[in-house]
């Protein structure tokens, strides 16, 4: 259970979990399109799905981990995250995490509940903090998301990211305290 009561997880209709190999499959549904489009993640927009399994399955202190329907949505994926330190060595005190959520679901919370969920996580695995470091300031819902959950814009750097329809706008690094 999260540490904020408030949160969509202690009150939506799915639950989160690790995430599983036979999880694979469900993940990528959700994976593939948010890459493919181009508009949130800096990854490659050819990313394969060989390359994008490796990438987003994390090992030990990470953590991959899936939000699961219940009720109307009984058992279906509706949303992944993924958790790893930010940088190796000195700075592995620092966590970072990076969220994608089924197409249809946004806006029902999923997202701010595997934040919530990754922010706990981190925390009971001995992180101080959560940095992200490429928020596509035109994801506005995500940026509002994130502050609501306590992150602050640290920093955007201009024109960082390559929009598909926008062009050049920036990315915001953000931060929070554990």
């Amino acid at each position: 259970m999260s540490a904020y009561p408030e949160s969509p997880q202690a009150t939506s209709a799915w639950e989160i979990r690790e995430a599983t190999g036979r999880d694979w499959p469900a993940i990528w549904e959700i994976l593939e399109p948010v890459v493919r489009a181009g508009e949130t993640f800096t990854w490659d927009r050819d990313t394969t799905e060989d390359q994008a399994r490796t990438k987003w399955f994390k090992t030990a202190p990470g953590r991959t981990f899936v939000a699961v329907g219940t009720g109307e949505f009984d058992g279906v994926v509706l949303g992944t995250g993924e958790l790893h330190a930010n940088q190796g060595g000195a700075g592995s005190h620092v966590a970072n995490a990076g969220y994608m959520v089924r197409a249809g679901h946004g806006g029902r919370g999923v997202a701010r509940g595997l934040c919530a969920y990754s922010l706990d996580a981190a925390r009971a695995a001995g992180f101080r903090a959560m940095q992200f470091n490429a928020v596509v300031e035109s994801n506005v819902r995500a940026v509002a998301a994130w502050q609501a959950m306590g992150f602050e814009i640290l920093a955007t750097i201009p024109e960082a990211f390559r929009h598909p329809t926008l062009g050049y706008v920036g990315l915001h690094v953000m931060y929070r305290k554990l």
